[in-house]
């Protein structure tokens, strides 16, 4: 797929730094794009800041690793009173230092093992910020599509009442009964009744939008239509290689071969516990004795000593053993999950992109609907007013059209949530916001 996603930001706090968007009380009065949206709501979102602390953790502890490579000192001293002279004290101070040389490779599985883990935090704090955005991309145009409604219902509104008004002139004149205007009022009373709903529905969909950019649900935001045009035939890749893609940059499939090689490291690094280590060990100490007094005629001696040790564990009440077996249990349970998310990412892949293709013929009919349904309506109206046609006949063609314009709304502004769902499933939704822009 050629550039289908919606963008991607890590923590972008530059579009609102000014602001200090993180402590931000209230939205921003002015009309904001989806990226600008995007960009406050990743500055403030706590769901991603944890997924980033969390990465955070994992490279410390993969710089501690490291650790391993290096030599270990220790210092240490002490002093004391002798116990069978009240006048003498004791004193000793001691530096050691010690280097593993080698352990059969125990070494490098840990370290290999905390990159890994670290690797697999990464590729979670990616799958985290992918799905708030998803999540965001959501709410945005769902309130688009909930604005699209209310200016629908205020439409349909005009037309009800104009129908009310032409009920009520040719009911004076004598040309149609008062079963006409009865007709009227009702489909003037239901008017007024959708366009209610479909005010609320909006607030609701306001709400929502605020809460997921963690504003309270009672503030007001206002954001951009998005006019840029897609939903070409060429616009899509074919599924083999939209599925090549989502192996090749999916995060939780990216996680998830990085928790396998977490617990293949693990299962090496348990077996070579078993295994001697050699290190080359080296002190150096001060010994001095004192009597009369604190440092008062000390005297002393300096010792050290190099060497060469090899250590192996013998018997540990059997739980190497049985660590070895865990471990082994633990790597055959990540291959097998590793194996169920490629299975579920693959269907995943498969289902949104037969949802966007689904949903750009939707939108066609769509369109195709409300033109007919609007014609219709426009004809129908001139009729009753030239009395060729009968209230009734009116008042379904004004219920058609509002249905039509409904599923015109919905069918719009679900293509879109739909083209950043395929994006979502091959693990790149970050590039089709900025072509979009660049459209209009």
């Amino acid at each position: 797929m050629k550039k289908i996603a919606c963008f991607l930001v890590f923590i972008p706090m530059c579009a609102f730094a000014e602001d200090d968007c993180a402590t931000m009380r209230h939205v921003p009065e002015k009309e904001m794009s989806l990226q600008e949206v995007l960009n406050l709501g990743l500055c403030r979102n706590p769901q991603t800041a944890a997924a980033y602390a969390s990465l955070q953790s994992s490279r410390y502890t993969k710089n501690s690793a490291y650790s391993s490579y290096l030599p270990s000192v220790s210092a240490s001293g002490g002093a004391g009173r002798l116990h069978t002279q009240h006048d003498a004290w004791k004193y000793d101070a001691s530096l050691s230092a010690s280097y593993l040389i080698f352990d059969f490779g125990k070494r490098e599985s840990d370290f290999a093992q905390a990159l890994a883990l670290y690797r697999a935090a990464g590729f979670d704090y990616d799958e985290t910020i992918q799905n708030y955005v998803y999540s965001v991309i959501g709410a945005y145009y769902s309130l688009l599509n909930a604005d699209a409604d209310v200016k629908s219902a205020t439409s349909a509104l005009t037309v009800a009442q104009t129908a009310k008004n032409t009920a009520d002139k040719k009911f004076n004149s004598g040309a149609v009964a008062k079963a006409d205007v009865y007709k009227a009022d009702t489909t003037l009373a239901s008017s007024q009744l959708s366009l209610e709903r479909a005010k609320n529905n909006r607030e609701i969909a306001k709400g929502t939008l605020l809460n997921t950019l963690s504003f309270p649900a009672d503030q007001n935001i206002k954001i951009k239509d998005m006019p840029a045009s897609f939903g070409s035939d060429a616009e899509l890749d074919n599924i083999d290689e939209l599925v090549a893609i989502a192996k090749k940059q999916r995060p939780d499939l990216l996680k998830a071969n990085a928790q396998t090689s977490v617990a293949w490291h693990k299962r090496n690094s348990m077996f070579l516990k078993n295994l001697p280590s050699v290190s080359v060990n080296g002190t150096a100490g001060l010994t001095a004795d004192s009597v009369g007094g604190l440092f008062d005629h000390m005297s002393g001696r300096v010792s050290g000593k190099v060497g060469v040790s090899v250590s192996m564990p013998i018997f540990a009440g059997f739980a190497n053993m049985y660590n070895v077996r865990a471990s082994n249990a633990d790597y055959d349970s990540a291959k097998y999950r590793e194996h169920s998310v490629s299975n579920n990412a693959m269907m995943d892949v498969f289902t949104a992109y037969q949802n966007y293709k689904t949903a750009k013929t939707v939108l066609k009919q769509s369109e195709t609907l409300l033109k007919s349904a609007t014609e219709s309506e426009r004809v129908t109206s001139g009729m009753y007013k030239v009395g060729r046609a009968t209230m009734l006949d009116w008042q379904t063609a004004q219920s058609e059209l509002v249905d039509a314009q409904k599923q015109n709304n919905s069918a719009k502004y679900d293509l879109f949530i739909k083209r950043a769902a395929v994006a979502l499933a091959i693990g790149d939704i970050k590039s089709g916001l900025k072509e979009n822009e660049n459209e209009k």
